[in-house]
């Protein structure tokens, strides 16, 4: 134990010099980056004016002559060696003039002139030269068939054999026409060394203070944090071993108002409140026997707050009805119902809460009083959820939400308009079909999620001995001791082991291989399922 104790100090403290050296590193980078650009700007500046100066010693409507003659005559001359003046005042280590080759793969020297201290030879007039890389053919391609004015290319990684450098590039013109590209290099050896002395610099600033930082850190952290947390831990020892009170409260040895303070007075509490309930266990174990009644009554409420009774509309011949919902907790979040908007129309609801428990329910019951009553309104599915979705994010401190399939069904014709807010999609079978998933429909969002959001509808028919399976998630994501999940598949394939079922033989069908797959494991998901099988029959 007092190895651990000692290691926490070392911890803490590494921890504040691991924060402290990235704090630092971070800042430098950010520092020599920006220094690093400033005199980047200022050297590719400067390569700019000696360009804008060098255009004005040569005349861009002879190149073609220059190259035709192998840079021969005075004025040819005349214009080279100012050039090469201009060179060495202005301490470039290159200017030329280069025309690029039609696909700019090439270049064809017009100038060069080298600085003398460079120790490298000029190219002659009509040299050529592969193009250094894409950067500069896309460079050339831009000034020729763009109008690119300037371009600057900064070249300090790698093997360079000129060293790092920074080329400006202008173009050469007769006119409006571009005849040439004309370059400056400047060599970064300045920068190279600035940026050096730069790290050097902070590096050396910083390194006292980081050492006087971590060594009165350190002996705060020890009397403000480690001291106060080994009293802690000792008291927390104690108290495992006897159950008792203690013979001096943390608060009295702690009297900081910092966060270890209010751990020392809260420690005191819990004790006191351990003991409390370790006396009064029987008392405690009423309440919880209260709780439980009072879940059992929470869950009657809710399954009685769905529709129950079945078949549910027995003078009605023209179609059948069957849903069932059994919660993983004592309460669940998913919910269905359906009911009669008038003679001719059935609505549908399925519903999945993001939650469980009482809360879930509450919200549930919230949800599908919302639905049901704005439903009998009339209008779109869309519309209806619109309206609750919009209620629901009104009162929504919980942030909860919930998963909507809302369909309406004109019993005569069985045509279904039908929105989505986020559930699973329907499995449909027509006629004497199988069942099959549709996912012709579009997902909305969850309700309670946004307030104004907008949802659509789709449409569908189910033909006559048709039948339409809503359910949760919960059914598809049964688990067994695996982990192996029920899946969709897998409920499509029962389905159409006896697709002519009536709902509620279809129903308990599914219940019944669900109960077969997970066997033993424990379900932390409701299942709930709703299955409309249209006859046709009229009354």
């Amino acid at each position: 134990m007092k190895k651990i104790r000692s290691n926490m100090a070392v911890n803490i403290i590494s921890g504040i010099v691991v924060v402290f050296i990235v704090v630092i590193c971070i800042s430098g980078y950010v520092g020599y980056q920006s220094f690093t650009q400033v005199l980047s700007d200022q050297y590719a500046e400067t390569a700019y004016r000696t360009a804008d100066t060098a255009l004005g010693v040569i005349d861009g409507s002879k190149l073609d002559e220059y190259l035709a003659t192998g840079g021969k005559g005075e004025e040819y001359e005349t214009s080279r060696a100012n050039m090469e003046e201009l060179c060495n005042r202005q301490n470039a280590m290159f200017i030329y003039v280069i025309r690029p080759d039609a696909d700019y793969s090439h270049i064809t020297f017009v100038y060069n002139t080298v600085n003398r201290n460079s120790g490298f030879d000029a190219y002659k007039v009509g040299y050529v030269k592969d193009t250094t890389n894409d950067e500069y053919k896309e460079i050339y391609r831009r000034i020729y068939e763009e109008g690119l004015e300037r371009a600057t290319v900064v070249r300090d990684k790698g093997f360079i054999e000129s060293g790092s450098h920074i080329t400006e590039l202008v173009p050469v013109k007769d006119g409006e026409k571009v005849t040439g590209i004309l370059c400056v290099q400047r060599q970064m050896e300045a920068l190279t060394s600035a940026r050096q002395k730069y790290v050097n610099d902070v590096a050396l600033a910083l390194l006292g203070p980081i050492l006087a930082v971590i060594v009165l850190y350190g002996v705060y952290l020890h009397r403000r944090l480690i001291k106060p947390v080994k009293t802690i831990t000792r008291e927390a020892e104690r108290f495992a071993r006897e159950n008792s009170d203690p013979p001096q409260t943390l608060s009295s040895q702690i009297t900081h108002q910092d966060e270890i303070g209010v751990l020392a007075r809260s420690i005191d509490r819990m004790t006191a409140e351990t003991l409390k309930y370790m006396e009064n266990l029987t008392e405690a174990t009423a309440v919880r026997e209260k709780i439980a009644t009072q879940l059992e009554v929470a869950t009657a409420i809710q399954q009685n707050s769905l529709p129950q009774k079945f078949p549910a509309f027995p003078d009605r011949k023209e179609f059948d009805v069957y849903a069932s919902m059994t919660p993983a907790l004592e309460v669940g979040g998913d919910f269905y119902n359906f009911f009669l908007i008038d003679d001719n129309h059935l609505a549908m609801v399925i519903a999945d809460v993001s939650d469980k428990g009482i809360g879930a329910a509450l919200f549930m019951m919230v949800s599908n009083i919302l639905i049901h009553n704005r439903a009998l309104m009339g209008g779109k599915p869309s519309e209806v959820l619109e309206f609750v979705n919009n209620q629901l994010c009104a009162h929504n401190e919980t942030s909860m939400f919930v998963t909507v399939w809302l369909g309406i069904m004109e019993i005569s014709t069985g045509e279904i308009i039908a929105s989505n807010a986020g559930h699973e999609y329907p499995i449909i079978k027509q006629g004497d079909g199988k069942f099959e998933l549709y996912n012709d429909g579009k997902h909305g969002v969850m309700l309670g999620i946004m307030e104004g959001m907008k949802f659509t509808d789709y449409t569908f028919k189910l033909e006559k001995g048709g039948a339409l399976y809503l359910y949760t998630d919960g059914v598809a994501e049964a688990e067994d001791t695996d982990h192996n999940q029920f899946g969709i598949d897998r409920t499509i394939e029962v389905l159409n082991k006896q697709p002519d079922a009536t709902p509620k033989e279809i129903v308990n069908n599914i219940k019944n291989a669900i109960h077969d797959f997970v066997k033993d494991a424990p379900q932390f998901d409701d299942t709930t399922m709703l299955c409309v099988k249209r006859t046709g029959d009229l009354p």
